[in-house]
């Protein structure tokens, strides 16, 4: 079990984060990139931030590409923000859980069409 204040922590990356690519990155360039979730190690010296883009296939790629080149720019800027003794090594990991739950809706709203009516 987490101690609350590596819970705390968590939460507060997730939103620093969450805030710095909502300014630095625009949604025309890379989607809409969203910070689903970060686990954090429990040192606290390193975080895995898990992500979703929202957008078509090419602003996904370059969303990736810019996580992956803007990192350490990132990292810099979150460690300004939150005040740690370490501010943690941040590790970018796309996830498509958006892609995934809106497949579900679409078989979801298939079924739907084609049950009978009662």
């Amino acid at each position: 079990m987490q101690s609350l204040r590596h819970q705390r922590v968590r939460e507060l990356l997730k939103r620093e984060i969450g805030e710095v690519l909502r300014r630095e990155i625009s949604i025309e360039e890379g989607g809409l990139i969203s910070v689903n979730d970060v686990g954090l190690a429990g040192d606290l010296k390193s975080a895995t931030v898990f992500v979703g883009i929202v957008g078509n296939a090419a602003q996904r790629k370059r969303g990736e590409e810019l996580l992956r080149q803007e990192h350490k720019r990132i990292q810099s800027m979150v460690g300004r923000a939150v005040v740690l003794k370490y501010t943690p090594q941040l590790r970018f990991v796309v996830v498509d859980s958006v892609e995934r739950g809106n497949r579900v809706l679409e078989i979801l709203s298939q079924i739907e069409e084609d049950l009978p009516p009662s």
